[in-house]
């Protein structure tokens, strides 16, 4: 008697109800007990509807016409209430704080166990063996909203395996995480396949995704499948330009004549003693009284930089950068924004020195279309209507969001959302732009290249993004800064903080295929480049 399929698709496609073209086409996959599949492909490609579509929110939740078949340990799921497709599938969302709707931590994991009205003793008991199993016990009292976004994203798979599903899926997870915490997602996640769960993960970041050996990849492009097979596979089915690949991989693929010129903020010669625009001096804060998040913060924001700032999840880092933008107010010290001090500055005002992307783009978005939600902050400013009509499509291009100008920014994928609130800072043309995980939900050929556009960007007198992808600070900084425990342990060169792999990991972060490559050849680079410009020092790959 053959095995019963965890998930059987079968030529699915779906259309949304106010769209006329279908977001995928004839998608097919099966999987077993204890297997996982990675799906991949750039931002719109149809992945999340895919994933809507096994887990039944469409065309419940998301109404639209679904032709082709969705089977769950043999079941057609057109015939199974979306309550019961619940407890088949687990699924954990890409923003966490989309998912999280309890106060407190114990009684959010213990939310779906209640509401299939079990025992109080079995979701005690379900509650405390799946946080312990995660090692998030310690999480256990807090309130949610005083979590990082990589807390929150481990008590929404808390939630979600307390249910004990047969196919775990998963959008987007490693996000809002830190390299140490991404890494240990994923072996828990490998861990799990082998104890017999089903894994779906539909995820940006293949190269990490690779290391714990995939069952099968599906590539996807334009709501179709391009490619689905072995991991192995994908050397030849991807394009590298689009699909982050392990650095080496890439430099076979690429060869010498893939070298590409490396952007620059500036073309001039750098100022012998550049400006200072931000000053932290000694501050320090609390949320709550008596804990400080940052303490004896220095830190000095000149004309010129491109600063990547990194550190694990919960060090302090947006909270660093909101009290740049005036959000936060510090307990002690002091923050100077052009020589005033923030504490004498409304944010409106500050926000024509500083335009900020925060980090979760629900936190941002509410117009109508994209060009209203861009126009708003000029418009605010003061800008002149030519000018913010200028301004606006300026930063549609730079994002890629061409042709969705009338589009709901709310009712796009996460990822065009992000580009939606770095397009809106874009369009405000502040001084200072800083963004908060800016490749989150983002393909690898669009945040190349809106980022190779936003550096080159002359109005822009500094660049600061906070990021747990520590190859973008490798491409794109000239300063590296790393927040651990609410302060500054390293500040200076990317080189000379990067080369020091015990500092890396003592702050959770990983040393990356791309890091490895340019330190290996860095005396004769004399900088960091892009796996494809490094195809000329390894020419002896095969």
């Amino acid at each position: 008697m053959s095995e019963v399929l965890t998930l059987d698709v079968e030529n699915l496609s779906f259309r949304y109800r106010h769209r006329e073209e279908f977001a995928i086409r004839d998608i097919s996959l099966s999987m077993g007990s204890g297997e996982l599949v990675l799906i991949a492909g750039p931002s719109g490609c149809g992945k999340t509807t895919l994933a809507r579509c096994v887990n039944g929110l469409a065309p419940r939740s998301y109404k639209g016409e679904l032709k082709g078949s969705v089977r769950l340990q043999d079941q057609d799921t057109s015939g199974i209430a979306l309550s019961k497709i619940s407890q088949m599938v687990g699924t954990v969302l890409q923003d966490p704080d989309r998912q999280i709707l309890g106060t407190k931590v114990f009684s959010e994991v213990a939310f779906g166990l209640e509401n299939l009205r079990m025992e109080r003793q079995e979701i005690l008991a379900r509650v405390e063996e799946t946080m312990e199993y995660l090692g998030i016990a310690q999480l256990r009292d807090r309130d949610t909203h005083s979590l990082s976004g990589g807390e929150k994203q481990k008590i929404a798979l808390a939630g979600v395996l307390a249910m004990r599903p047969n196919l775990l899926l998963l959008d987007e997870p490693l996000a809002s995480l830190d390299p140490a915490s991404a890494q240990e997602a994923l072996n828990l996640l490998r861990r799990l396949v082998d104890e017999g769960l089903s894994v779906l993960i539909v995820e940006h970041r293949v190269e990490n995704v690779l290391k714990i050996s995939p069952d099968k990849v599906m590539l996807m492009e334009l709501g179709r499948v391009s490619y689905y097979g072995e991991a192995s596979g994908l050397e030849h089915a991807a394009d590298y330009r689009e699909v982050k690949l392990p650095a080496r991989m890439v430099m076979k693929l690429a060869g010498a004549a893939g070298a590409v010129p490396e952007p620059r903020l500036r073309v001039n010669e750098p100022e012998a003693e550049p400006a200072e625009l931000v000053q932290f001096e000694d501050v320090s804060f609390e949320y709550t009284k008596g804990v400080e998040v940052l303490h004896d913060v220095n830190l000095v924001i000149r004309r010129g930089d491109i600063i990547g700032v990194l550190g694990p999840n919960a060090a302090g880092k947006t909270t660093l950068i909101k009290h740049a933008i005036g959000l936060l107010k510090p307990k002690s010290g002091t923050v100077m924004v052009e020589g005033k001090n923030t504490h004498e500055l409304t944010v409106a005002e500050i926000a024509s020195t500083l335009g900020y992307v925060f980090q979760s783009p629900s936190h941002m978005l509410f117009a109508p279309s994209v060009s209203e939600e861009l126009a708003f902050g000029p418009t605010n400013l003061e800008h002149s209507p030519e000018q913010i009509e200028k301004e606006v499509k300026e930063a549609i291009d730079i994002v890629n969001l061409s042709g969705m100008e009338d589009d709901p920014p709310l009712a796009l994928s996460f990822g065009q959302q992000k580009r939606v609130t770095i397009a809106a800072i874009l369009a405000m043309r502040s001084k200072i732009l800083v963004m908060d995980e800016p490749t989150a939900g983002q393909d690898y050929k669009n945040y190349m290249d809106f980022m190779d556009a936003i550096v080159r960007l002359p109005n822009f007198e500094a660049i600061l993004f906070i990021t747990h992808d520590i190859d973008l600070a490798v491409v794109y900084a000239n300063r590296v800064i790393l927040v651990d425990h609410g302060t500054i342990v390293a500040d200076g060169a990317p080189y000379q903080i990067m080369k020091d792999y015990q500092t890396l990991l003592d702050s959770r972060l990983l040393p990356t295929s791309l890091l490895d490559a340019n330190l290996e050849v860095f005396e004769q680079s004399q900088k960091f480049l892009r796996a494809e410009a490094l195809a000329h020092y390894f020419p002896t790959l095969d």
